[in-house]
């Protein structure tokens, strides 16, 4: 297939684009500056652009855009940012899908959609929660509607929190983890929904790909774990005791609106229309997916 991939330079778009051409795809790859290099495509989102003939006989585009949720405090200027960073790309690509007729729109999402769900299990059927994060998801899953109603196969991946061996949430955790500074936060009931790096990027192979999936898709492992659980196994994997509870007053004090979204909230989430679709995960527990990680 030949797909499109925007946002192929961050720490997930980065491992796509290589997994795809290792099995095969030619991968075009849309940049927000003049292209340098034979697979790069211009594009200037704000002003709803794309370099002429970018999807010209493409199969499927994979839109991967979204400024960071939690690498700092939301103020208003950064709340408009991360909804203008994923509606506006968004946008524009559901379009020129739709004008270009081009078959499979794969989009981002997140689990934050469902709100707090505590520790209810929540598939793809469950309604959108409440509060900021949940708002986004639910603009951002509509921006892809124009190419939905021309007639292209779109899949909304609610992505979880991506266990990656470089960067992301444990390039954050593990410095503290090693420093036997590591504990849970807050009281640890709440839901942190992961997936590995591996099963993140075979999964959205998997959409691109599958024609039986459609519609949002839960990009998360299949057994969500609470913080005080994953705590545990992460010490475990580092061999590191894990005594600490960093307070739920402090973490809404110091980070406010994204820390209680964040770090003191969660979604018990599950994938079901990706089983359901015949994906097959490579880490079914957050301990295979944390010993892959961290390489023990």
């Amino acid at each position: 297939m030949r797909v499109v991939v925007a946002g192929s330079s961050g720490l997930i778009g980065t491992a796509l684009v290589a997994h795809l051409r290792g099995t095969g795809h030619e991968v075009l790859r849309l940049v927000r500056r003049t292209p340098a290099a034979p697979d790069e495509r211009g594009w200037d989102p704000p002003a709803g652009t794309l370099q002429d003939g970018t999807l010209d006989g493409v199969d499927a585009v994979v839109n991967l855009n979204g400024a960071g949720l939690a690498d700092r405090p939301w103020s208003g200027a950064r709340k408009q940012l991360i909804r203008d960073s994923r509606n506006v790309p968004t946008d524009v690509l559901a379009h020129a899908v739709a004008r270009h007729e081009v078959p499979v729109l794969v989009s981002g999402s997140a689990v934050g959609y469902y709100g707090d769900t505590g520790d209810q299990v929540v598939d793809e059927t469950a309604p959108s929660g409440n509060g900021f994060l949940a708002d986004v998801c639910r603009d951002w899953e509509a921006a892809a509607a124009p190419a939905r109603d021309a007639g292209a196969r779109v899949v909304c991946v609610r992505t979880g929190l991506v266990l990656s061996p470089s960067g992301g949430l444990l390039g954050a955790m593990r410095p503290l983890f090693r420093g036997f500074l590591g504990g849970r936060v807050g009281k640890g009931t709440q839901y942190m929904p992961w997936v590995s790096l591996d099963d993140q990027i075979s999964a959205l192979r998997f959409a691109v790909e599958t024609a039986a999936l459609s519609g949002p898709a839960n990009l998360t492992g299949p057994v969500p774990v609470t913080n005080a659980e994953f705590t545990r196994e992460l010490g475990a994997a580092l061999g590191r005791p894990t005594p600490f509870v960093v307070p739920a007053p402090v973490v809404s004090t110091v980070l406010g609106e994204m820390g209680r979204e964040t770090l003191l909230s969660g979604q018990r989430a599950v994938p079901k229309a990706l089983l359901d679709a015949g994906f097959e995960f490579r880490h079914h527990t957050v301990s295979d997916a944390l010993s892959a990680a961290v390489g023990t």
